[in-house]
């Protein structure tokens, strides 16, 4: 089993200093267990050498501002485009070709400078023993009017420490504006709900009767599934933040001293081959055409029309952030 783990900034900076030309160096804030089996099979087919330096989205971009141009790093291989945004805004990468940009079928940045990979959608999780489909709200909004006049005070799941629920508040004030987001973090909160360190443990949580309900992404609900367990999961109407749309991509650095390399990674990404690994080994939506969807997935045009259509780039994450904080979430 791959172990999996956080590297403060001095130690990822520190580790930095170790990498040589030679080889291609990925930055990544992109799960060690979910994309190293990738890694690997790049390097059997091409006969690249990769270095891959694991962290959170946030732990990259402190570290590659802190490096400057002694950066060893070709990539930046990030879990939200909210970090590529950022990460392109500080001229940290290079522009990209058309050849790539032309690949994928959504997302396509406007600065050019990163490539999207992959797609998840924020979905609500619920018991389908105690909740019926047809009752659930369409609109993230209403959770907290639903959850009280359902009895479920107390039995409402989420994880605000987690990036991706952080994305969705951003979303939120990015559609609805700050006081409305206020109103329904309030509101969540006067349900009493339990908080949880990961969207696998409050999944686990939801299987095990301790909660009913709580949003997350779609593909954690797709391993469960997999794995045998019943457990539902509800789209809201289209357009609405609860469906938001998390995009994966990669850029390639301004310190890059492997740009063949680092390209033929981009392009070997949004290849056939890595993008149905993307779907059957995680349970993520393409974003090329011509791959095998999980039946648990919605229809790709369906499931991108499912997003609000916002400017991915620049998602209010810093106000969300405050938001969290002055309303006790966090």
């Amino acid at each position: 089993m791959v172990k999996r783990y956080l590297l403060t900034l001095a130690a990822f900076t520190a580790l930095g200093a170790l990498a040589q030309s030679p080889t291609l160096t990925i930055y990544s804030g992109r799960g060690q267990s979910l994309v190293e089996p990738l890694v690997k099979q790049f390097e059997a087919e091409t006969g690249i050498r990769v270095q891959v330096r694991y962290g959170t989205d946030a732990q990259i971009l402190a570290a590659l501002q802190e490096e400057g141009s002694r950066s060893p790093a070709d990539l930046f291989w990030a879990n939200t485009a909210g970090a590529l945004g950022q990460a392109s805004a500080k001229g940290l990468l290079r522009p990209l070709g058309e050849t790539l940009l032309e690949k994928p079928i959504a997302f396509v940045p406007a600065s050019r400078t990163w490539v999207p990979v992959t797609v998840r959608l924020r979905v609500l999780a619920y018991n389908p023993d105690r909740i019926k489909a047809e009752e659930l709200p369409e609109s993230l909004l209403d959770l907290p009017r639903f959850a009280r006049e359902k009895g479920l005070v107390g039995r409402v799941g989420w994880t605000p420490t987690y990036s991706s629920f952080q994305d969705m508040v951003a979303g939120m004030i990015a559609l609805y504006g700050e006081e409305k987001t206020r109103e329904w973090l309030l509101a969540m909160k006067a349900l009493a709900p339990k908080a949880y360190p990961s969207n696998p443990a409050m999944l686990d949580a939801i299987r095990a009767g301790e909660v009913d309900l709580g949003s997350t992404n779609h593909y954690y609900v797709v391993r469960f599934r997999r794995a045998g367990y019943r457990l539902g999961m509800h789209h809201f109407r289209n357009g609405d933040a609860g469906n938001l749309a998390l995009v994966t991509g990669a850029g390639i650095l301004k310190t890059s001293k492997n740009l063949a390399a680092a390209t033929r990674f981009l392009t070997y990404l949004l290849s056939p081959q890595a993008q149905q690994y993307f779907v059957g080994n995680i349970g993520e939506y393409p974003l090329v055409k011509g791959v095998v969807l999980d039946p648990n997935l919605l229809p790709l045009e369906e499931a991108l029309a499912k997003s609000p259509k916002l400017d991915f780039e620049k998602l209010p994450l810093d106000r969300a952030l405050r938001l969290l904080r002055e309303t006790g979430v966090l």
